[in-house]
Parts: structure tokens; sequence; C-alpha cells
């Protein structure tokens, strides 16, 4: 009896040091346990660990098409002309998007006062918005729309991109390895797409997950990467980023931290090594990309070491 207290106590201390995660929400966890009730003992355990932050759309799952097809439905059911045009978003122009825009009402912010430069009229002949407060309201209507058609298609056609839940659950089994996600999407998005492509006891296993709704400034931005170091209390050089995009990879660097890009037919030809990526690869499963190859030369080498030797384009 006398131990089970003082191992609660223990606990209510720890969950005060900056840092320290605790199951207080359905993305965080206390997988590692408590190691050493000393202080001392517990700083010189995060000062060993390292991080493996995974963005979501594009890397755990290929999801912009199914993006794109949302958005155009959400555009047809809204019925948005301009100059009597409906929306419509082709593949051409949703890869530049993608590659542009971090987040799904910029993206359309974006289009309407970028590339029209006109927001559309809507609803069977409503006139387009004229105020800021006016956009905002349709842009929030066809964002919300737009995630529950997504919904639907992720619960139809979601599936793992290769090699991403193995090296996933490596790094979840390893003591030293903190793991997350952190995708810009909204959280209502994300989750559907998380529990339906890892599960959710694997989804509940997660050190942190923040997402689009949980940082005042999106991706190309740095936020979210350097919110999920300061949560995991880890230094953002030992935190290794997995994305897909030249907006992830930019909110990477710009945090300070390693990134791989696994690429996709949209992101292909884009020249990642010129922004800093630090390896790129078509999918982690088709190059057997395990733990080792990512913080095997760090733990060896220094934070700096080349990574993915062997196995990168």
């Amino acid at each position: 009896m006398k131990s089970t207290s003082l191992t609660a106590v223990a606990l209510i201390a720890l969950s005060g040091i900056e840092g320290f995660v605790t199951p207080s929400s359905h993305c965080h966890r206390l997988r590692h346990g408590v190691r050493d009730m000393s202080l001392s003992a517990s700083v010189e355990v995060e000062s060993q660990q390292y991080a493996l932050l995974f963005d979501c759309d594009g890397v755990i799952i290929e999801t912009e098409e199914l993006h794109r097809l949302a958005y155009n439905a959400a555009f047809n059911e809204f019925n948005l002309k301009i100059e009597n045009e409906p929306v419509e978003w082709t593949v051409a122009y949703y890869d530049i998007l993608q590659n542009t825009v971090g987040g799904g009402k910029n993206k359309m912010f974006f289009h309407f006062r970028n590339t029209t430069k006109a927001f559309p009229t809507f609803e069977d002949g409503k006139p387009a918005p004229t105020t800021p407060e006016e956009e905002q309201d349709l842009v929030d209507r066809l964002q919300a729309r737009k995630t529950n058609l997504y919904k639907e298609l992720i619960a139809e056609k979601a599936k793992a991109r290769p090699g991403v839940l193995e090296l996933m659950d490596e790094a979840l089994a390893n003591e030293n390895i903190r793991v997350g996600v952190c995708s810009a999407s909204t959280k209502e998005a994300v989750t559907k797409v998380l529990d339906v492509t890892l599960g959710e006891e694997r989804r509940k296993k997660l050190d942190v997950c923040i997402l689009g709704d949980d940082v005042s400034k999106l991706k190309p931005d740095p936020l979210i990467y350097t919110t999920a170091a300061e949560r995991l209390n880890i230094d953002p050089s030992r935190c290794v980023v997995v994305e897909d995009s030249v907006v992830g990879l930019k909110a990477a660097k710009g945090a300070g931290m390693r990134c791989i890009i696994t690429y996709t037919t949209s992101t292909e030809n884009e020249d990642f090594y010129s922004l800093g990526c630090d390896a790129k690869v078509p999918e982690l499963g088709s190059k057997g990309v395990t733990l080792d190859m990512v913080f095997g030369p760090m733990k060896a080498n220094g934070l700096d070491a080349e990574i993915l030797v062997g196995v990168k384009d």
C-alpha cells in the first residue's frame, strides 16, 4: 500500500515538470512509464532521447487526391461560380496549392484572393461576399462541409503508405524514441484518418499529436514542430520529421529539425535537397527504412550525421 501511494505521489510531481507528457488527451500517453523517481535521473534520460514526428496527409496516407475531390464536391454543393464558371480545382493546380499553402482554409483564401482575385457567388446566385467577415463565413462553411465529405472518402479508401506503420511501431517500441503526428489539417479530419489507418490502439500510444486547430500559424511556419519539441521537452536537433511536401519541409527545417521526405506523384519533381532536405525516398517501405537507418548515424556520429545512408535518392 505504501509503495502504491509513493508511486502516485511521484507521478503527480512529475506531471508538473515542463515537457512531461501525461495522458491528459486522446493524443498523449505515458508510454515510457516512470523510469526513475529522482529528478536528476529523469533529466539524464530525457537528454538521451530523440523524437520521430510524422506529417499525416501524404506521409501516413496519400490523401491529397481525396482532399481535392472533397473540395470540389463541396464547391459543387455550394454551387460556387466566378463569372458564371464553376469553381473546380484540377490535379495540376492542387499540386501547386499543396506545395505553396498550408491548411485548407488558407488554400481557399489563396485561391480566391490571389488566383481568381474574386470570391464566388454561391447557393443558387447569392452574391459573392464583400466583407472580410462574409468571406470568412463562406470559407468556414465550405471547410466544414469539405471535412465531412473527406471523412466519408477516408472511410472508403484509406490505406497507410508502405512502411509507415512498420517504422512507427519500431519507434513506439523503443524507450528512447518519442513518436508524434504533426498535421496542419483539422482535428476532426486527422483523427478520422488516424483511427482508420493507425487504429485506435496505436493512435493512443502517440506521445504527442498536434493538429491545425492547436496552433495559430500553419506550415510552412515552424510553430507546429517547435510546439511538439517543447511539449516533448526534446531539443529540436534531436527530432526527425517525415514529410512529403515543400511546405512541410520548410516547417521542419525552420524548427531546426532533420527532415526525411517521402515524396508522392504530386511532389516528386520538387528540388527538396536544395531546400535543406536530409534524405528523400519514394516510400519508406520500398526502401526498407528502419529506425537504425534514421537514428543510428546520429547516435554514433553526432546529430548532423548523414542519415538513410545507401537507401536515399
